[in-house]
């Protein structure tokens, strides 16, 4: 525990250096293109906010964090002037895709790229969280936050820790000439070597290279037949549970689909160290829907956690959190999540590439629970 906690104490500090540091990266870049005497009209209202910022420290979201968040109003009219202009509209969530089985083919012209950051209207930020709440609930980040999570694991001598399993496992990504894997439906294929679960793979190999002991069940529960997908995968984890009561995390992997209304394909991607890569996000469920989940509020503080490692580490790897009403099988294990590989206009090794790094921040949080 004062591992975590002192841990923690580090990477908040990073944070905040890191918040300041962009900070006058901004004013820096503003002399250049507004002027010098504008950018010293910004760096005046940042000292004015930092000064009144103790008539604040109880609030939901201090200075510091939202100026790393990109939420304050200081830095929001520069990044509006280089990002798009006088014209430039806040980011809103994008539209996900209700059923796979309506999905369209992919096509190059159809895709567009797109860096999800959760900095507009209908995203919910503080604790340097983002979160994309899909229920009727209203969500206290730094409640929960505090709350924390009780997911605990035994040694890796002892057992099995975390399964990683895909509801379903057909999921695949953009075809390209490199990856001409046959479909089985619009972006789904049952080659493994192709679709969600050589993902799922990574995430694996990561895991154990790291220490972690680790089952992937690579079973295909959307094949033949993607309706009642979730009650066959609930049924295979269940057994695994019960053959391995060591299991103490579920992760069950996917790739989003996010289509707008004019039929664009939108793949969330992100740079990094000049490698184009997709974006990951975690989806949390809860008992929005009528379901026992007494719980889910621990499983969001644990993808809280895992969504900061990422994000401290590699900036904008992580997409908002998504809350949403359902459970997808997540009350059956105090660590369960889903996690969303890029998107169906992604490539696979754009998949891969963010895959290995949200399994690396992943298994740090991880393995500060082993006891």
């Amino acid at each position: 525990m004062k591992k975590r906690k002192a841990r923690g104490q580090v990477r908040r500090f990073l944070r905040r250096s890191t918040a300041c540091l962009l900070a006058m990266v901004g004013i820096g870049m503003a002399a250049v293109t507004a002027g010098l005497p504008q950018s010293i009209g910004w760096l005046g209202g940042i000292q004015a906010a930092m000064a009144a910022q103790p008539e604040n420290r109880d609030g939901p979201v201090p200075l510091w964090q939202r100026l790393l968040l990109g939420d304050s109003a200081l830095l929001a009219q520069w990044a509006a002037g280089t990002a798009g202009g006088e014209g430039a509209q806040e980011e809103t969530p994008p539209e996900e895709v209700g059923e796979e089985h309506d999905l369209e083919a992919v096509t190059p012209d159809k895709i567009q790229e797109k860096t999800i950051s959760g900095s507009g209207s209908g995203y919910v930020n503080a604790q340097g969280i983002s979160l994309f709440n899909r229920t009727e609930k209203t969500v206290d980040l730094e409640s929960v936050a505090q709350g924390g999570s009780s997911l605990a694991f035994q040694s890796a001598q002892a057992g099995p820790q975390v399964l990683i399993m895909h509801t379903h496992g057909t999921e695949s990504y953009a075809r390209d000439g490199t990856e001409p894997y046959t479909e089985t439906g619009a972006a789904r294929t049952t080659d493994t070597s192709y679709n969600i679960i050589r993902v799922g793979d990574e995430i694996a190999r990561i895991f154990e290279e790291m220490g972690l002991n680790v089952i992937h069940d690579k079973e295909l529960y959307d094949y033949p037949s993607y309706d009642g997908a979730y009650e066959r995968s609930r049924a295979g984890v269940e057994a695994y549970l019960a053959q391995y009561p060591t299991i103490q995390k579920v992760l069950d992997v996917h790739r989003d689909a996010l289509v707008g209304s004019d039929g664009t394909i939108y793949k969330p991607m992100i740079q990094i160290d000049g490698v184009k890569m997709a974006q990951v996000m975690l989806l949390v469920g809860s008992d929005d829907a009528g379901a026992s989940f007494p719980d889910w509020t621990e499983h969001l503080a644990l993808a809280m956690e895992i969504q900061q490692e990422m994000n401290s580490l590699w900036p904008g790897l992580a997409r908002p959190i998504t809350l949403r009403t359902a459970r997808f099988n997540q009350q059956l294990t105090k660590g369960s999540l889903l996690v969303e590989v890029g998107g169906h206009g992604n490539s696979l090794e754009e998949a891969l590439a963010g895959a290995r790094l949200f399994a690396r921040s992943a298994a740090k949080v991880l393995l500060e629970r082993v006891q």
